[in-house]
């Protein structure tokens, strides 16, 4: 199993007790009296047999209160995703932090920042790049890129999915548009792992019935969820961190409620992923300090009240159109926050210009920011032997510690060196090839694919993955969709 980087200390919270109650009344209130709607009759009927008021000419199920938290109470504390590599696998759960990788719709030039679409061999080795970071340690569904080259729309997802069951031996997450969840359970139980079942609402309070289809059938297959309800303060949400943290609360505990209606004890991770609006152009604002608050507030009450596994997305985007300074100042202080306030995974690696596009240089780069984050949250031993009085004493107020030998044994334990970021002093850079941390991470890359080598499927799982995508291309031509 990944170890992760275990958090030494309590989260950072936000919230009085008060607030936190504020905040989760708010929400029970939008279930009881505003309700959600599910465009699915079967879920509807789940709910409705479940205890909810439904009106099915809406589609708008009412939760009472006590559903909602019957449903809190039997969603399990911690799950673990099983991977193609069995030490890859992942548990989620308590003061565990891991990251997951980002996508972007297209490959992002390093240099010009120009955004074109991506061959799948550019998508291959992206994936490559991200198994052999050690902080990478799930990926998402359609991921790096979202769109590839040659590649029908609607194959997209399933293609993406099983390049990476191809070459990566990590978890990874399933997809929910146009049945792919049907493909994409078929390509992970083929390669013997499992997939966070990705269920995704739509932002204002509703789950589309692509979403609640996927929600039974990876259910079915057994395997855990990743909940999620992409919005936007000012647009679909309230503009308000308050006001968005109770209308994005009550879209994904909706959710709950029908995945523990259908499957009591089923592990759920919950995904935030509440972006700010620029109200002066009208478009998303990534990286802001209204978007590290509410992941604050989140983690808090789901970590702390609810004691759900939570995700944040916060840090995988920046408005940034090239990896520059931007990038670095937009995404590492969301995912500082969300780290140090309780998440147990952040989305982080490679992704740029919003959603628009993503680059393994950037990955490499995130590794570092990643490893720098864990170091962080590790916190540090205070001890008598990390204390060292008998070493101060020694040292006295005319000697160094250069030459103590608890220095020599101690210092790699007490900071974290990164691979990329140029440590060198001046006089060595100016003397030597000043490259600078994309050169270098480029540099990694090219190093990466040329030794990296994941372990590949075995020929009978390799040929029922080709097998599966091709029953999905004749599926998707026989709906006229290719």
């Amino acid at each position: 199993m990944q170890k992760g980087f275990k958090r030494n200390f309590d989260p950072i919270e936000i919230l009085n007790s008060s607030q936190v109650e504020q905040i989760h009344s708010g929400t029970l209130h939008v279930l009881e009296d505003v309700g959600f709607k599910f465009d699915s009759q079967k879920a509807l009927k789940v709910l409705e047999k479940r205890g909810c008021k439904v009106d099915h000419d809406t589609r708008i199920a009412k939760i009472p209160p006590y559903i909602v938290e019957e449903c809190i109470a039997s969603t399990p504390s911690s799950f673990m995703v099983q991977a193609r590599d069995k030490d890859k696998s992942v548990r989620f759960g308590a003061n565990t932090l891991y990251f997951m990788n980002s996508a972007g719709a297209r490959y992002s030039d390093v240099k010009t920042g120009k955004v074109t679409m991506p061959t799948i061999q550019q998508n291959n080795e992206a994936v490559i790049v991200s198994d052999a970071l050690d902080s990478v340690n799930v990926f998402p569904s359609y991921t790096p890129y979202f769109e590839l080259e040659g590649v029908p729309p609607v194959m997209s997802c399933p293609v993406s999915c099983a390049q990476r069951m191809r070459y990566s031996t990590k978890p990874s997450r399933g997809a929910q548009p146009t049945d792919t969840f049907i493909w994409e359970t078929k390509l992970a139980q083929a390669a013997g792992a499992q997939l966070l079942g990705c269920v995704e609402g739509a932002a204002p309070l509703s789950l589309s019935e692509d979403a609640c289809n996927a929600a039974f059938y990876y259910l079915d297959a057994g395997f855990p969820i990743y909940i999620a309800s992409g919005s936007i303060m000012g647009g679909s949400h309230p503009i308000t961190v308050a006001g968005a943290s109770v209308s994005h609360n009550a879209e994904l505990l909706a959710i709950v409620v029908l995945l523990q209606s259908v499957s009591p004890g089923c592990g759920i991770i919950a995904n935030n992923f509440v972006t700010a609006m620029n109200m002066a152009t009208g478009d998303l604002n990534f990286g802001t300090a209204a978007v590290a608050l509410h992941q604050m507030a989140y983690n808090q009450v789901w970590h702390s009240l609810y004691k759900i596994p939570v995700n944040n997305t916060g840090s995988a985007f920046s408005n940034s159109k090239k990896i520059d300074y931007q990038v670095a100042a937009e995404k590492l202080p969301l995912a500082l926050c969300s780290a140090l306030s309780g998440a147990n995974m952040i989305v982080l690696h490679g992704g740029v210009t919003g959603e628009l596009a993503y680059n393994p240089v950037l990955a490499v780069i995130d590794d570092d920011v990643a490893n720098s984050i864990g170091r962080i949250v590790e916190g540090f031993e205070v001890s008598e032997g990390t204390i060292g009085l008998d070493v101060i004493a020694k040292v006295g107020s005319s000697g160094t510690f250069l030459s103590a030998p608890e220095t020599r044994r101690l210092w790699k334990d007490e900071d974290f060196m990164p691979k990329i970021y140029d440590k060198t002093s001046y006089q060595e850079w100016w003397e030597g090839d000043k490259k600078t941390v994309i050169e270098k991470a480029e540099d990694r890359m090219q190093e990466i694919l040329a030794s990296h080598k994941p372990e590949p499927l075995t020929g009978d799982q390799e040929n029922e993955v080709q097998k599966i995508l091709d029953e999905a291309t004749g599926y998707y031509k026989e709906k006229g969709l290719i």
